[in-house]
C-alpha cells in the first residue's frame, strides 16, 4: 500500500504541467533576489497592483520592455573625456554607454515585476560588457559604469555562475586598479587627484567595494572618501572645482558622485555625510554651500573666469550650460540623491524637479509625504 502511494506521488510530480512547473520554479527562486540588495532599496517581486499604481515603476518597466530583445554593443574602450561630439570615438562611446543604463533599468524592472525576460537582458549585457571592456582607469570615461555595478548589485544572486564570476572579477579589477593608481600618487594629492576626477574615482571604488562586499576594499574606499573631502572641499563648503572652473556645473559634477558613494556606504550602515576630514570639511558642508544657488536666492554666471581652456572650447562650440547663468535644475538629480541621505534636502529636490529620474524613483523612493 505504501509503495503504491509513493508511485502515484512520483508520477504526479513528473506529470506536472509545464506552466505549473515554471510557476513553482519562480516561487522557489524568488528569495534569492533579496541577497544582492546593497545600494538599492527597490522592492523585490512587487504585486502587479503596485506596478500599476506607481507611475515611476510603470514608466521604467515600459521603457525597458521596448528594449527587451536588444542585443548588447560592448566596446573594449570608451572615450569622451576632453572631446566634443563627433570628435574621436565620442559618438560611438555615448551610443555604447546606453547599454549601461539599460542593464540598470532592466535589473530594477526585474526586481519590480519578477519578469525573467528582464533578468535575461541583464545577464547577456553584463556578460558581454564584463568580458569585452578593458578599464582605462580614466574616471570621466568610466563614471557611467556605476550603472553596470548597480545592475550586478541587484541581480547577482539570480545570475548564472559564469556571468556572476565575470562581473565580480571585472568589478574587483576596476576597484583595485583605481585604489592602486591613487595610492601611488605623491601626497598631498594634486591636479585631477583632488578635483572632480577624484570624486568619480571614489564613487566607482565605493560602489564596487560595497557591491562585492570586500572588507579590505571597503576600508580603502572610506579612507579615500575622507581624504578627498579634505582635499576638495574647503571648510566653508566651496570646492576646488569652483575655484578652478568658476562654474556651479562643476560643483554639481563634483558632489553627485560623492553623494552616490555615501549612499552606497549608507546601505552598509556607514554614514559618510557628516564624516569630517582633518581640515574640518564635510560633504554636508558642500551641499549646504550649494543650496542657496539651487533655491535661486543666489545666482552665478558660468565659466567666466575658468582656468581650463577646454571650457572656452565648449562655450565656443555652443554647448548648453557653458555660458550664461547657471540653471538650478541642473542640480535636480544631485539633490534627489542627497534627499535619500538626509530628508533636509528633499524640499530642495522636489522644488527643482517634482519627480526624480525613473531609475531613482524605483531604486530609492522617498518616504510618502
Amino acid at each position: 500500500m505504501t509503495r503504491k502511494v509513493r508511485k502515484v506521488n512520483e508520477a504526479s510530480r513528473f506529470s506536472m504541467k509545464p506552466a505549473t512547473l515554471a510557476a513553482l520554479c519562480t516561487l522557489l527562486a524568488a528569495p534569492a533576489a533579496h541577497a544582492a540588495m546593497n545600494f538599492c532599496a527597490a522592492p523585490a517581486m512587487q504585486a502587479s497592483e503596485r506596478i500599476q499604481a506607481d507611475p515611476g515603476v510603470k514608466a521604467l518597466v515600459q521603457s525597458v520592455q521596448s528594449h527587451v530583445d536588444d542585443q548588447p554593443k560592448p566596446r573594449a574602450t570608451l572615450h569622451t573625456e576632453g572631446t566634443l561630439p563627433h570628435e574621436g570615438i565620442y559618438d560611438q562611446s555615448v551610443e555604447a554607454e546606453r547599454d549601461l543604463d539599460l542593464m540598470r533599468d532592466a535589473a530594477l524592472a526585474w526586481r519590480a515585476t519578477g519578469n525573467e525576460r528582464y533578468l535575461r537582458l541583464v545577464d547577456r549585457f553584463l556578460l558581454a560588457w564584463t568580458t569585452t571592456y578593458r578599464s582605462s582607469f580614466n574616471p570621466i570615461d568610466e563614471t557611467n559604469f556605476e550603472s553596470l555595478i548597480l545592475a550586478y548589485d541587484l541581480t547577482a544572486s539570480a545570475l548564472p555562475v559564469k556571468t556572476r564570476n565575470a562581473a565580480n572579477a571585472f568589478i574587483a579589477k576596476m576597484v583595485t586598479g583605481y585604489i592602486a593608481d591613487i595610492d601611488k600618487q605623491a601626497r598631498p594629492l594634486k591636479g585631477t587627484y583632488r578635483n572632480n576626477w577624484q570624486s568619480h574615482r571614489v564613487k566607482l571604488v565605493a560602489m564596487g567595494a560595497f557591491t562585492i562586499d570586500d572588507r579590505k576594499l571597503i576600508n580603502a574606499a572610506q579612507r579615500l572618501f575622507v581624504e578627498h573631502i579634505g582635499d576638495n572641499i574647503a571648510p566653508d563648503g566651496s570646492t576646488v572645482d569652483f575655484s578652478e572652473r568658476d562654474a556651479l556645473h562643476y560643483v554639481t559634477y563634483d558632489l553627485q558622485p560623492l553623494v552616490t558613494a555615501a549612499l552606497a556606504a549608507r546601505r552598509h550602515n556607514r554614514n559618510w555625510l557628516p564624516e569630517r576630514a582633518t581640515t574640518g570639511a564635510t560633504l554636508a558642508d558642500a551641499l549646504n554651500w550649494l543650496t542657496p544657488y539651487a533655491l535661486g536666492t543666489r545666482t552665478h554666471d558660468e565659466f567666466v573666469h575658468s582656468t581650463v581652456p577646454f571650457d572656452a572650447k565648449r562655450r565656443e562650440a555652443g554647448l548648453p550650460g557653458f555660458s550664461g547663468q547657471w540653471d538650478p535644475k541642473n542640480a535636480a538629480e544631485l539633490f534627489h540623491l542627497a534627499a535619500r541621505l538626509d530628508g533636509r534636502y528633499a524640499p530642495v529636490a522636489l522644488r527643482l524637479a517634482p519627480t526624480p529620474p525613473a531609475w531613482l524613483a524605483v531604486c530609492l523612493p522617498l518616504p510618502a509625504r
